[in-house]
C-alpha cells in the first residue's frame, strides 16, 4: 500500500479494564464505524494508520490488551450470522476516505 492511497482496516480489540475500555472506543469511534461490539471499520493512509495504533498504544496496558488491525481486500465478501449491528436494509460503504451508512 502506498502512503498516499487509502485501505480499508478491520479494528478488533479486547481490554480488560473499563477505564482503558471506555478510552479506547472513543478513540475509534472518532476514527472510524464501529459494526460490532469491539470492532471498528475505517478507510486509512498508511501514515493515518500507524498513527492510530499510536494512539491506541498509549491507552492500553499491553500485558492485559489486546488490540488488532487487519488490512482488508478492496473487494471482499463479507457473510454474516446472528444478530446484526446494522439493520438489512443499511450498507456500509466507503468512497473517496469517508466511511458512510446508506440507508
Amino acid at each position: 500500500m502506498a502512503d498516499n492511497q487509502y485501505a480499508l482496516f478491520l479494528i478488533c480489540y479486547d481490554i480488560a479494564n473499563p477505564k482503558r475500555l471506555v478510552r479506547v472506543h472513543r478513540c475509534l469511534k472518532k476514527r472510524g464505524l464501529p459494526v460490532q461490539y469491539s470492532v471498528f471499520t475505517a478507510e486509512f493512509k498508511r501514515t493515518q494508520v500507524e498513527s492510530l495504533m499510536l494512539a491506541l498504544s498509549a491507552l492500553i496496558d499491553q500485558r492485559e490488551d489486546d488490540v488488532r488491525c487487519y488490512g482488508l481486500p478492496k473487494h471482499c465478501e463479507v457473510d454474516g450470522l446472528g444478530r446484526q449491528y446494522f439493520p438489512d436494509d443499511v450498507l456500509l460503504f466507503s468512497e473517496n476516505g469517508v466511511n458512510r451508512l446508506l440507508w
